[in-house]
């Protein structure tokens, strides 16, 4: 890579940020292993939209170090801390989740496995209730009740539809069950000591609460249909998600598919492990067949019922496409996850590299996904394909 080609990515996150629709923006990219862009733009606190209580808030810059909520992105780390669990013997992906949790086997839930939880085609995408309050998200044992519960006649793993909320907990369970231990306890032990990671926890320590940057719903307000997918795939109406994740009791809970913190560093870090084959700094935190399992496509690219696109899985990762994806151009070895519409992170074999783009922009505004697919594009044709 050149420093143009450096300075062409930067440009694109700047035009980005000119939209108003971005309060903080952070990325890191690691190229052949090496650190190539680290950088900011924006407020991780007191930059809120027009009008907004938060205009009054001392102005604290967003730093490449600043924590920010990974939201769905959190979702590939949750998986490879199951995968680590097959590893060690202790389970297999093909068990079924009642093996783990007898009481989720029921109501055509018997035959849903681990694998086709992870992969988004367990047939529970929602949690079964109707307009639940915010405040569930933080009772743990309450979203498991209902959870095992509920009904579905998608039991058979035919059907791929996204599992915003609910995948998580039925894994975050699993690993509490199996490993007797909390599910910070295992990424803690699993991911951020060996990576050396400051956060990337389920939320966020008290010490550390007032570093976090703060989420905010930017621009115009979602219209039909968009809205009805964005509430459908979530639980709750789409405009009070950054709202919510802005109050201690969000920072407080573990939400295993959705409230990871973690720094642009961080996660890239994370990225850069999974390209090297599960190694950091010598440390063998994954076994390369591990990474391999866990980046595997489960199938060819399928239409998603929740979110209302075409997208190939693997049991953990979305995976990249030839012509253009999540993760720009030509990267159909790429993997990585989304988080809340603007949050990307992923690692492109092909490219060697690890990118982790975060921002604090909750927005389903006609301006944001074009201005978000310049970045990912300008990310794919500034770093060229070196690996076939």
């Amino acid at each position: 890579m050149t420093r143009d080609n450096v300075e062409a990515i930067w440009n694109s996150v700047e035009s980005f940020y000119r939209t108003g629709l971005q309060p903080g923006m952070s990325m890191v990219i690691r190229r052949q292993g090496e650190i190539v862009l680290k950088r900011s733009i924006g407020h991780a606190r007191g930059n809120p939209p027009p009008n907004h209580p938060d205009q009054d808030l001392d102005q604290v810059l967003m730093t490449p170090d600043t924590p920010v909520c990974l939201f769905s992105a959190s979702k590939a780390i949750t998986a490879m801390l199951v995968h680590k669990l097959q590893e060690q013997g202790k389970l297999s992906l093909n068990d079924t989740v009642g093996s783990y949790i007898p009481e989720f086997a029921c109501n055509g839930k018997e035959n849903i496995t681990i694998a086709q939880v992870l992969s988004h085609r367990a047939g529970v995408p929602q949690i079964p209730i109707s307009n639940p309050h915010p405040s569930l998200l933080f009772k743990w044992e309450s979203v498991i009740d209902l959870i095992n519960s509920g009904y579905t006649n998608h039991g058979d793993g035919n059907q791929q539809a996204y599992h915003a909320i609910v995948g998580g907990y039925i894994l975050g369970e699993i690993i509490k069950r199996i490993s007797g231990k909390s599910v910070e306890q295992c990424l803690e032990e699993f991911i951020a000591k060996p990576l050396g990671a400051k956060y990337l926890s389920y939320g966020i320590d008290k010490k550390h609460q007032n570093l976090a940057a703060f989420n905010y719903s930017t621009g115009a307000l979602p219209m039909f249909p968009i809205n009805i997918l964005a509430k459908r795939a979530l639980n709750i109406d789409f405009e009070k998600i950054a709202s919510i994740s802005n109050t201690p009791d969000f920072m407080n809970a573990s939400i295993p598919a959705g409230n990871i913190y973690g720094t642009a560093d961080e996660v890239s870090r994370f990225y850069q492990m999974m390209l090297d084959g599960g190694e950091y700094k010598g440390k063998k935190i994954f076994e390369t067949s591990t990474i391999a399992s866990a980046t595997k496509p489960v199938g060819s690219i399928k239409f998603d019922q929740t979110l209302m696109i075409p997208i190939r899985f693997s049991a953990g990762f979305m995976l990249g496409e030839s012509v253009f994806s999540l993760f720009g151009i030509k990267a159909r070895q790429a993997y990585g996850h989304l988080g809340l519409i603007n949050i990307v992170t992923w690692a492109d074999p092909a490219r060697d590299i690890s990118v982790a783009f975060l921002n604090t922009g909750k927005s389903l505004d006609p301006r944001s996904i074009p201005a978000l697919g310049k970045v990912l594009i300008s990310v794919g044709s500034n770093c060229s394909v070196l690996n076939k």
